[in-house]
């Protein structure tokens, strides 16, 4: 039989026992299932997180990639911008000589020739130039835009609409976005507003070009 001292040193050990699984408890270790649930939410989190990471730096290196693309070919096409300039100022040359023989001079068999061999030259000049991205501006009765146009001159009409184009003086040409050369122009004054052409026009104008 038990005495009095050992019943309580045995009750002692059995609350001692209780309060530990209280606290294991308290600590979330008391069911393995909640413990293994626990982590598997937190490696779902990490995971997720992961993935948007990875999202995010691909999407980065796309960016990176497509600026870099856009860098380089805005650099190998304005790196020709000095030289196009020089040999628009050439092609100008060839126009105002071709442009400078009177009438009366074509009509003989080596003029003909001779401006045949220029417009020849001008001709081959100028597709050179456009196989590198150097395009001419056609402004003739569009709206002035001095980011492209620079106005020589004004001529009073009240029949055209304000600021649109009417003649050419010297032909402006842009090399992908930006402006190798204003278009040099005269612009009507005193008609009524502008009103841009609607894209069918656009494009009518567009094939007619082409053509």
């Amino acid at each position: 039989m038990l005495s009095d001292d050992e019943v309580e040193e045995f009750l002692g050990d059995e609350v001692s026992e209780e309060e530990l699984a209280e606290e294991e408890a308290s600590e979330g270790f008391a069911d393995p299932l909640e413990a293994l649930a626990a982590d598997c939410q937190k490696l779902e989190t990490e995971n997720t997180e992961l993935k948007d990471r990875i999202l995010l730096t691909a999407a980065d290196m796309e960016n990176l990639r497509r600026r870099t693309t856009k860098d380089v070919a805005d650099a190998r096409a304005f790196s020709i911008a000095g030289f196009a300039r020089d040999m628009l100022a050439v092609s100008d040359n060839l126009r105002r000589t071709i442009d400078s023989v009177p009438e009366d001079d074509k009509g003989s068999e080596d003029m003909k020739n001779f401006l045949e061999g220029l417009e020849m030259t001008e001709r081959e000049m100028l597709n050179t130039l456009e196989k590198h991205g150097v395009k001419k501006l056609v402004p003739l009765d569009e709206k002035f835009d001095p980011n492209f146009h620079q106005a020589m001159f004004e001529l009073p009409n009240s029949d055209i609409p304000n600021n649109t184009i009417v003649q050419v003086v010297q032909d402006g040409y842009v090399i992908g976005n930006r402006v190798l050369r204003p278009a040099m122009v005269g612009v009507a004054k005193g008609g009524p507003k502008f009103v841009a052409p609607t894209s069918d026009a656009n494009d009518a104008e567009t094939d007619g070009a082409e053509s």
